[in-house]
């Protein structure tokens, strides 16, 4: 399953936002990330639109997440950034050809379709397993407790 590059971008974002202890605003985690503001501000805008982050105007202002990182799962990311669309559709390939299937014979979906789907359902059940909570862990563990102290100061 491919995503885009945004997925990742907005992963990371998410995992900062749980060590900010105040909005960040775009630009910082823009520079943080060494990335292009005007690129992370899209992908920043798709959390807001589903949700999962929030938008504070003024001086002081900048994202948050609207909920506990324990209650945001890598799945509700992928789908803000790439869609809920699934990754394979089947275009009924068997009804095609000079020794094409009938319409009326194909009833249920082809061995690939069920195939496919299976691969879809697990991949999306194995991303709704992980939450920014369990990522920011996962650093943790891989960094040492001060990561996140670390990621602090610099926001401020």
């Amino acid at each position: 399953m491919k995503m885009s590059g945004g997925v990742e971008w907005a992963l990371h974002c998410c995992v900062v936002l749980t060590a900010a202890p105040a909005p960040v605003p775009a630009g910082r985690l823009a520079e943080l990330h060494d990335v292009s503001g005007s690129y992370l501000a899209k992908q920043l805008q798709s959390l807001s639109r589903a949700g999962l982050v929030h938008s504070v105007q003024g001086h002081a202002g900048g994202y948050r997440l609207t909920r506990p990182a324990g209650e945001i799962t890598v799945l509700d990311v992928v789908v803000a950034v790439d869609g809920p669309q699934p990754a394979f559709v089947c275009t009924e390939i068997r009804q095609r050809g000079p020794l094409a299937t009938p319409a009326e014979m194909c009833t249920a979906p082809c061995a690939i379709s069920r195939a496919m789907a299976a691969a879809e359902h697990a991949w999306r059940e194995a991303l709704r397993a992980v939450t920014i909570a369990d990522l920011a862990e996962s650093v943790t563990g891989d960094y040492g407790p001060a990561v996140f102290d670390g990621i602090r100061a610099w926001l401020r």
